[in-house]
């Protein structure tokens, strides 16, 4: 059956609807959940994406040539990343030192004319090699703020390399453009940087499934994901104004 909120929907077919997709709802959540620090409950985030769920329900227009599953998962996203920006979870302290490392590889890449290796960026922050690694794992939970939404200005890069609910020609272009930068800081991150962050968000793979693909302790790619980020980070705040596109 296709829904369509043109007709008049029961509540036995809003209801199925919700059931059918619940399972999306938990995996999203959990996937989330994985890189945030463990003072987040896995519970609040699976209930803010029902409650994203549902307004994908609710709102649905199959004129938008959109599959239910595919805006459902765009709004679960945006629910539980609502969910996250108003809890504040992430400590001032640890946002400074994110915005510290972002400062080290920008000067470092300036200086350098090319992107810096671990050694560099610890070096720019008159760290050793040992505790610049500390400063990566506890910057781990801030992962996820620093791309998939973007930190304190709360816009989200990866939006735009999602499926999308617009299919206007000049929404198509800025994806395209994005992909491109994108894929050229990837393209210029050290081998494993780049390894790591195409494994994860490319082939979608955990980061237990990454340290047992190029044999490497989970928690180092963890470190290893986080700086990956803080790379792609810097490189897209010089070459994509975040105001565009929104």
């Amino acid at each position: 059956m296709t829904y369509s909120p043109n007709l008049e929907t029961t509540a036995d077919e809003r209801e199925r609807l919700i059931l059918q997709h619940l399972p999306q709802v938990r995996l999203i959540a959990r996937r989330i959940h994985e890189r945030l620090p463990e003072s987040v409950g896995l519970e609040d985030l699976i209930s803010a994406g029902v409650v994203g769920l549902i307004g994908a329900i609710d709102h649905f227009d199959p004129g938008h040539n959109v599959k239910l599953k595919t805006y459902a998962e765009y709004k679960i996203r945006g629910a539980i990343l609502d969910s996250l920006r108003e809890l504040d979870w992430a400590p001032r302290q640890k946002r400074k030192m994110a915005k510290q490392v972002q400062a080290a590889i920008r000067a470092a890449s300036q200086r350098l004319q090319r992107e810096p290796t671990e050694e560099e960026i610890a070096g720019e922050l008159k760290l050793d090699i040992d505790h610049y690694h500390e400063w990566l794992a506890d910057l781990q939970g801030l992962s996820i703020g620093t791309l998939e939404y973007g930190g304190d200005d709360g816009n989200d890069l990866l939006r735009y390399i999602s499926d999308d609910i617009e299919n206007l020609p000049s929404r198509l272009f800025e994806r395209s453009e994005l992909e491109k930068l994108l894929g050229e800081a990837i393209e210029q991150m050290p081998p494993m940087d780049r390894t790591v962050i195409s494994l994860y968000y490319k082939e979608e793979l955990t980061l237990r499934e990454i340290a047992e693909v190029v044999d490497l302790h989970q928690s180092r790619i963890s470190q290893l994901k986080t700086q990956a980020i803080m790379r792609l980070r810097t490189y897209m705040e010089k070459r994509w104004p975040m105001e565009r596109g929104l």
